[in-house]
């Protein structure tokens, strides 16, 4: 088979194509690839560290307000679709995967005009633009959310979750908290705001630091690194203080240390709710109010409504809105049990095996 992939921006929208790939790869290892990205974009940085052939194109997204800058976004728009058409006829795909960010609007719509099956994959429980301008033209649409159903026509859509949460499944408890002078047989609170972490979760957890080092659980505490150092001062303390906490700036192997904790508490990505749902981990979720569509609150609230997680809003988070919460689960194991158990059932752990017949499905068609 051969497969393009397009998608950036951000990591939500690159590593589920990613983990895609990898499976595929397992499936069908003559298979071949074609990744197509922004020349801006997180996807520029990734890319370059696999050995997925890789090309961009210079596009850029839309102002909200009035601009002249718009009028040089249509003509970017424009001439990407002509550069992706010249790529897709070279590559000849079997099918074109767009994940998500402007790039993947540009090629996925080359894409279908060129009658090459085309599938997009929404990770967000409210679709972003691209998306939706998409769905006239594409053949299907996978989504991770139940709630996403409405913005798409049912006769084109199908449940299929984010690939990253299969591609992590196997990953299995260890010691790995050893590397970060915690107990792994210690109950655990995973706290992390993104890899450049997020402000007023750290302005809460800071505030909360004396208060959880009397806990009788300990505290993994992934700063981002803006925030370390200056972190670091404000406490004016060494990380070997606090027997029960562990101030990092960055953990570069995320799943593996989220499989050996008992909590979770950080953003409503979707990458990050693919991956702890896939290992069945309650959650705290303190979803950004910076994003498009306020689609992280939505994310969070499908989760709530399954039992799977407590939210509290950006505005509502101080040191003690985050201890109580903390402390309501930690503290008691049957609603902790009961969280993990509706996380799992949320969690979709065949989603690339579902991803996969689908472009199956629209190849035979």
């Amino acid at each position: 088979m051969r497969v393009v992939v397009t998608g950036g921006g951000t990591g939500g929208h690159i590593y589920p194509a990613l983990a895609f790939v990898n499976y595929v790869k397992t499936k069908e290892p003559e298979s071949k690839f074609l990744y197509v990205g922004a020349d801006r974009g997180l996807e520029n940085k990734i890319l370059p560290q696999t050995d997925i052939p890789f090309k961009t194109l210079q596009i850029q997204g839309f102002k909200r307000s009035f601009s002249f800058e718009n009028l040089k976004t249509i003509r970017l728009f424009l001439k990407s679709i002509r550069e992706a058409k010249k790529l897709l006829k070279e590559f000849k795909p079997d099918v074109v995967i767009g994940t998500g960010g402007y790039v993947s609007g540009a090629v996925v719509y080359a894409a279908a005009k060129l009658k090459i099956p085309t599938i997009v994959h929404e990770q967000n429980s409210v679709p972003g633009v691209t998306n939706k301008f998409l769905t006239r033209y594409v053949d299907k649409v996978a989504i991770c959310f139940k709630d996403a159903q409405a913005y798409f026509p049912k006769e084109k859509t199908e449940l299929v979750g984010n690939p990253r949460a299969q591609e992590i499944a196997t990953i299995k408890k260890s010691d790995v908290l050893k590397r970060y002078d915690l107990d792994p047989k210690k109950k655990t609170v995973l706290i992390f705001g993104g890899s450049q972490g997020a402000l007023k979760i750290n302005q809460a957890v800071v505030a909360a630091i004396p208060t959880f080092s009397k806990k009788n659980y300990q505290l993994l505490y992934v700063s981002g690194e803006r925030y370390y150092e200056e972190i670091e001062e404000e406490i004016g303390i060494s990380k070997d203080v606090f027997s029960n906490i562990s101030i990092r700036p960055y953990i570069d192997q995320m799943p593996e240390v989220m499989v050996n904790c008992d909590l979770l508490i950080g953003r409503a990505g979707a990458t990050s709710i693919a991956e702890f749902t896939g290992f069945g981990l309650p959650a705290i979720l303190v979803p950004s109010p910076y994003v498009t569509n306020d689609h992280q609150t939505k994310n969070a609230m499908s989760l709530v409504n399954a039992g799977a997680v407590k939210m509290i809003k950006d505005q509502e988070l101080t040191a003690q809105s985050l201890v109580n919460t903390v402390d309501e689960i930690m503290n008691d194991d049957s609603l902790r049990q009961k969280m993990a158990q509706a996380s799992k059932k949320q969690g979709i752990s065949d989603a690339s095996d579902r991803l996969y017949a689908l472009t199956k499905k629209i190849n035979r068609a």
